[in-house]
């Protein structure tokens, strides 16, 4: 017959291992959980992290394109103006291709600063159709280049420019482009309507003198 101490004996020890090795589960469980709720909340945090900053990037291509043609239209405006304050002899002309070097200039760095928060890459030079008329216009000199300047990036350029402002207002998507947009119009106006009486003024003169000139010659 067994000793009745020993036996009692070896039933505790065997409830105190079996306890220990719950315990050792229960602990092993509780960890491993932790760990997936935290790695979980970490990689929800990650995600909703990459979300928040890649937010202000990730904008369709019609939204890009605008801030695009944005910046080559100012890009434009600019490098024709700085050829008119060096070639002009005019001081109305010369007067009118600073003011659209300071307001194109300004708008510039928006579009450029919105192109950055956005994530649109922007062009560092004008493309090949603005570069062939900024060349163009840069191989006249006298009233033949004063005339050119007002009719072309004075009068044409902020006609198309106006238009492609009343496109994207409807089009863009993202209200940060919608209020640049807004913002630039009104500009562009006053720039368009400045171009045509300026131009108009100058096809008067122009014209009067022809006139003049063919009475004298008769």
């Amino acid at each position: 017959m067994f000793n009745n101490k020993r036996v009692k004996g070896w039933i505790g020890m065997c409830a105190a291992a079996a306890l220990c090795a719950s315990l050792a589960v229960q602990a092993q469980t509780g960890t491993g959980t932790g760990q997936t709720a935290t790695q979980g909340a970490s990689g929800q945090s990650g995600t909703q992290g990459n979300t928040a900053s890649g937010g202000t990037g990730s904008i369709g291509s019609a939204d890009r394109k605008i801030v695009v043609d944005l910046a080559m239209a100012n890009m434009s405006e600019i490098e024709a103006a700085r050829t008119a304050q060096t070639k002009s002899q005019n001081d109305q002309v010369k007067k009118y291709a600073q003011q659209m070097i300071d307001d194109h200039t300004k708008a510039l760095d928006e579009v450029r600063q919105l192109a950055q928060a956005k994530g649109v890459t922007l062009p560092s030079t004008l493309e090949r159709t603005h570069k062939a008329r900024a060349d163009k216009l840069a191989a006249l000199s006298g009233d033949a280049f004063d005339r050119s300047y007002m009719a072309q990036a004075g009068v044409a350029e902020h006609k198309k420019t106006h238009a492609m402002l009343s496109k994207a207002q409807g089009r863009a998507r993202d209200p940060d482009i919608k209020a640049l947009v807004t913002r630039m119009t009104p500009t562009v106006e006053q720039h368009l309507n400045a171009a045509k009486e300026l131009h108009g003024t100058m096809s008067k003169a122009s014209g009067n003198a022809g006139t003049a000139t063919e009475k004298s010659g008769q």
